[in-house]
């Protein structure tokens, strides 16, 4: 049976789908009762098409392909047997729902903004004798709103601990959530999973339980989103903590060299949270000098003397508890060099030495060099003493020292 054309009004396409369909069932119910001899594979009008997912809000494409044709018309149905593409011709009026290819061996439509709505199996029929289907399944995913840190609302002190609860809302399949410390990632805790009757999605939320340290004070607690519909760390949302603890004192000198009959101060440092507030100086085994002044964290020397020597104590206090530090003061003579300047005088001496050095060395090479290039001066004597027997011959045979043709000869008489 071949079908050309669609018909012509609403009551006549009911009643061509519900044909479609119970021609659907008949096929099914003789292709189990009464097997081919050759698998469905092997039937070359047998169509073919593949489950799909996709992500609420996305567009899904559906295919229908067959190997061969005999000119039979191609059509999709949705959920509901509603007639979405006969061939060419569209249906159903859902301006989702659009051709995306037709040809004698393949019928594709896409449907946009997807919904949860769409979900299900999708029929694809080629009107052959019998007429014969396949069926793909539409998956959509409900994907997970941002999640919602809640349970911290003030600050912590350090040993207590904090119970923080992420929730996320509107995911199909259910969520799983992760926490992270950091980049540190924290043991996960089991989801509680409540679905949402009305609309078939998920509500999870997770609950994490962290006993803070100094250590957590600013750190940012994350919880993170996994889910199908989701790139990874897609949807994170972070806390951070708040820790108090009592301050770490350290006292910090003026400089490194307190030398007698100078000013000189030192600072109380405290690091705490919150910031310290009060500060205490006193002196171990005794009392302060008459010649300081405490000035908040500072503890002021406006001369200093041999007698100021000793230990010094530091306590700041910031509400939540008092941390001390101490420091050792010893006044040296007024003549003594800083360590940094002792240190600058030998790198000074340090470099000095291998400049000479070089010096040194290139005066060595300079007279290498001369003594190797000196011109030799020779007298006319020693020129000819390389193969002379004696020295008389050795004047004869010397450069311009014997007798020639044209020498001018003297006779004495």
């Amino acid at each position: 049976m071949k079908v050309m054309a669609s018909p012509a009004s609403p009551l006549l396409w009911t009643l061509w789908s519900f044909s479609i369909f119970a021609a659907s069932l008949q096929s099914d119910y003789f292709s189990t009762q009464f097997p081919s001899a050759g698998s469905v594979e092997e039937d070359p009008f047998q169509p073919v098409a593949s489950n799909e997912m996709v992500p609420v809000g996305g567009t899904v494409t559906l295919t229908c392909r067959v190997k061969e044709s005999d000119n039979s018309t191609l059509q999709w149905t949705n959920t509901a047997q509603q007639t979405l593409y006969f061939g060419e011709k569209r249906a159903l009026r859902d301006n989702r729902i659009q051709l995306h290819r037709s040809t004698p061996t393949e019928l594709s439509i896409t449907i946009s903004d997807v919904q949860l709505s769409d979900e299900g199996e999708y029929t694809c029929a080629i009107f052959t004798m019998p007429v014969r289907t396949a069926r793909a399944t539409v998956t959509v995913l409900g994907v997970p709103g941002n999640p919602q840190i809640s349970g911290y609302e003030d600050p912590v002190r350090e040993g207590e601990t904090v119970t923080l609860t992420c929730t996320t809302t509107r995911s199909k399949p259910p969520a799983n959530i992760h926490w992270f410390r950091g980049s540190e990632k924290l043991e996960d805790m089991p989801d509680l999973v409540e679905e949402d009757p009305e609309d078939r999605t998920f509500q999870v939320s997770s609950k994490l339980e962290l006993q803070v340290t100094q250590a957590d004070n600013d750190a940012p607690v994350a919880c993170v989103v996994e889910h199908p519909s989701l790139a990874p760390g897609n949807k994170r949302t972070e806390q951070r903590l708040s820790v108090q603890y009592p301050p770490v004192v350290h006292i910090r000198p003026e400089s490194d060299l307190p030398r007698e009959g100078e000013k000189f101060h030192l600072q109380c440092v405290g690091v705490g949270n919150p910031e310290p507030t009060s500060y205490e100086w006193e002196k171990k085994d005794g009392e302060l000098p008459p010649l300081t002044k405490v000035d908040g964290s500072f503890l002021r020397f406006e001369l200093l003397n041999k007698s100021d020597n000793g230990v010094y104590l530091c306590q700041a206090n910031n509400g939540i508890g008092q941390g001390q530090g101490e420091y050792t003061l010893l006044v040296q003579d007024p003549t003594a060099m800083s360590t940094s300047s002792g240190v600058d005088h030998a790198v000074i001496g340090g470099v000095v030495a291998v400049i000479v050095f070089i010096l040194l060395c290139l005066l060595i090479v300079l007279g290498r060099y001369l003594i190797r290039h000196k011109g030799t001066y020779l007298t006319h004597e020693a020129k000819g003493s390389d193969d002379a027997p004696d020295a008389d011959t050795a004047i004869i045979n010397a450069e311009g020292g014997h007798s020639g043709a044209d020498d001018k000869k003297e006779y004495f008489i």
